[in-house]
């Protein structure tokens, strides 16, 4: 098998994928020639996305450069071992938002799952975007549960590249929509006293370029980043 056959027999299973990072990472994979498969609750969403147009039949597996949607739920097992089965590596880039309830018990059990599932399948690699967070602080519930997912992964048996990002800012993020209007809208302000933190940015092109190359990585490294 040559090189270039290997890479395009290579399959991708995305997470998040209709979310703005996860959409920008679908569309580095497919110009790197990879066969993408989504895990999305709704086709009709993955079919607005800006990759729409390469997205295969239904039942029909995605080649080269192109991207097959299997509709089903990141909590359900059984969607997860159709979804991740063949798959050369996969991306995780969900996490819930949620206020109320124990979503830190519910982050914890659904990375558990996909973890438990992604060794049965025997994927290849993990790799999965978290934040950037001081070592010797407190951490909001938000963020101490995207270290504990992350370390969920680096502790199975499938190698993981846990990725730690601070602000993602491009076009079309909240983050940098919400910087663009308070611009505009208050060019100049005093900062509360209580402003204490600084934080580091991040370009959606440089995060997308090491996430996509994550899957590059040596089978023995299993670490954050």
């Amino acid at each position: 098998m040559t090189n270039d056959t290997a890479v395009q027999t290579r399959l991708a299973l995305v997470t998040g994928a209709t979310g703005y990072v996860g959409s920008n990472l679908v569309t580095e994979l497919l110009d790197r020639g990879w066969r993408v498969r989504t895990l999305a609750r709704s086709r009709d969403t993955a079919l607005s996305m800006p990759w729409g147009d390469k997205i295969v039949a239904e039942g029909k597996q995605a080649g080269a450069g192109e991207v097959e949607v299997y509709e089903g739920d990141a909590t359900d097992r059984r969607d997860l071992g159709a979804a991740l089965a063949d798959a050369t590596a996969a991306w995780y880039l969900i996490h819930s938002m949620g206020e109320g309830g124990d979503f830190r018990k519910e982050e914890r059990e659904m990375a558990q799952r996909f973890a438990a599932v992604a060794e049965e399948q025997e994927i290849g690699r993990i790799v999965f975007l978290g934040g950037l967070h001081p070592s010797d602080e407190e951490l909001s519930e938000h963020l101490g549960s995207r270290v504990e997912v992350g370390e969920i992964f680096l502790d199975s048996k499938v190698p993981t590249a846990a990725l730690q990002a601070g602000v993602v800012l491009g076009q079309g993020s909240i983050s940098f929509q919400m910087l663009r209007h308070l611009s505009e809208r208050l060019p100049g302000a005093i900062g509360p006293d209580w402003i204490r933190h600084e934080i580091t940015p991040i370009s959606v092109r440089d995060v997308v370029f090491y996430l996509a190359s994550a899957a590059e990585l040596p089978a023995d490294v299993n670490r954050t980043f």
